[in-house]
């Protein structure tokens, strides 16, 4: 019992870690949070929606999955107590 929980725990670190390294591009976080640029570099600038990092030397810019899963549940805890 004690061993299938642990690797339950571990399975769950894991998927935590993997999301965490995982980076979306704009159109990716377009796609889950149904905002378009505008309204997204909005509230980068507001303070309400998690910054991008910068990838290369270019211009290019993706965000972390975790950060974007979190901010996604707070939006959805936010509706649900409206």
């Amino acid at each position: 019992h004690t061993a299938s929980a642990f690797f339950g725990e571990r399975k769950n670190m894991a998927a935590q870690i993997q999301s965490a390294l995982t980076i979306l591009r704009r159109k990716q976080v377009e796609a889950r949070t149904g905002l378009t640029r505008s309204p997204i570099y909005a509230r980068i600038k507001a303070g309400t929606f998690p910054k991008p990092i910068t990838l290369g030397s270019g211009r290019a810019v993706g965000w972390i999955e975790a950060e974007i899963d979190a901010w996604l549940t707070a939006q959805i805890e936010k509706s649900r107590k409206a």
